[in-house]
């Protein structure tokens, strides 16, 4: 990675979007790789205090749930280049113009998944949310992050315009 923000210092670009863009058309990175190269570029220089607050939520018991965190995480921001995953104290709000979910580990055997989805009716597994998201959603492996999962949360990210 450190390399990778040499190459992007040198380009001159300092907007997310254009510097995902110039990755991908310059030097044919998936958009994945790319958004991540530009989140790191962005957080150049930074405190490592958001990467802080994302590990001390998933220390200890609750360690075995990061990768759930990372899945999201990951999906979220290949929705485009405008998804920002901000740590904060007791969980990681996905945001675009606003936030559209947000990732909280509550007990060592689940993480909550809370989604913007007003009006959309609720199921046995899109439960009815609270006052900071509509819907949430119980998850506890990497495996129920399947296709109803992410459906659901690119619709709240279509949502967050």
């Amino acid at each position: 990675m450190p390399e990778w923000i040499v190459v992007v210092e040198g380009s001159g670009l300092s907007k997310h979007s254009e510097i995902v863009a110039w990755l991908k058309a310059d030097h044919t990175l998936t958009h994945g790789f790319a958004n991540g190269i530009a989140l790191a570029f962005r957080n150049r220089g930074e405190s490592d205090a958001e990467d802080d607050l994302v590990a001390v939520q998933y220390s200890g018991a609750k360690a075995p749930l990061r990768p759930i965190h990372d899945g999201l995480v990951a999906a979220a921001t290949a929705f485009g280049a405008d998804v920002e995953a901000v740590p904060k104290k007791t969980g990681v709000s996905l945001r675009r113009s606003k936030q559209f979910a947000l990732i909280e580990v509550p007990s060592a055997k689940r993480v909550q998944l809370g989604i913007q989805l007003p009006g959309e009716p609720a199921t046995e597994r899109l439960q009815v949310g609270n006052a900071m998201c509509s819907h949430r959603v119980t998850i506890t492996s990497v495996a129920e992050i399947d296709e109803e999962l992410l459906g659901w949360l690119r619709a709240a990210y279509e949502r967050a315009r």
